[in-house]
């Protein structure tokens, strides 16, 4: 059978956990954000839907256009140069996406339920990079652990697909080491 064509069982209480899961992780970056652009609360605004929806609310418009919101202050962040406070808007994007998680066995979806990890983990790896008195990685510091619930969400899909530079990397990464852990 295509890999396309397969469907995984996908509940809205699991939903809801993986969600919940990426706005914590998407939260824990958000300081970076804010020490360069402190007046645009784009990315909390994401965030804040994401935990909305995690905490029972309804999968609306206003989601989806929260996490474009995110991702635009991401852009200007880039674009003025500013590539940790990028990744951190880029988690709260990736955040508010998990809630679109696609019951589709694809390795892209992966990305729904770790990105927002994988890009929190990024900003802090750059931010220690201009600060190195700053943010230690955030992958060595004590990461947000997923409840078992996402884990088992995580293990229905294929493994993490290949690409997307160091946050693709950070994804796989993410994604074995969940894989592997008990």
């Amino acid at each position: 059978m295509a890999e396309d064509t397969l469907i995984i069982e996908l509940s809205l209480a699991e939903l809801r956990e993986v969600t919940g899961y990426a706005a914590a992780c998407g939260r824990s970056a958000l300081a970076i954000f804010e020490r360069e652009r402190p007046e645009d609360p784009r990315p909390w605004d994401a965030i804040n839907a994401a935990q909305d929806f995690a905490d029972g609310g309804r999968r609306t418009k206003t989601l989806r256009d929260r996490a474009w919101g995110a991702q635009r202050a991401a852009h200007e962040a880039r674009d003025a140069g500013k590539a940790a406070a990028s990744e951190a808007a880029l988690a709260a994007l990736a955040a508010a996406g998990a809630a679109f998680l696609h019951p589709l066995a694809k390795a892209a979806q992966v990305k729904h339920i770790l990105g927002s990890a994988a890009h929190a983990a990024r900003a802090f790896e750059l931010a220690a990079q201009e600060n190195p008195a700053g943010e230690a990685s955030h992958m060595a510091q004590t990461p947000i652990r997923p409840h078992p619930v996402v884990v088992d969400v995580l293990k229905r899909y294929p493994a993490a697909p290949t690409g997307g530079g160091r946050v693709g990397e950070l994804v796989r990464q993410l994604d074995a080491s969940l894989r592997q852990a008990e």
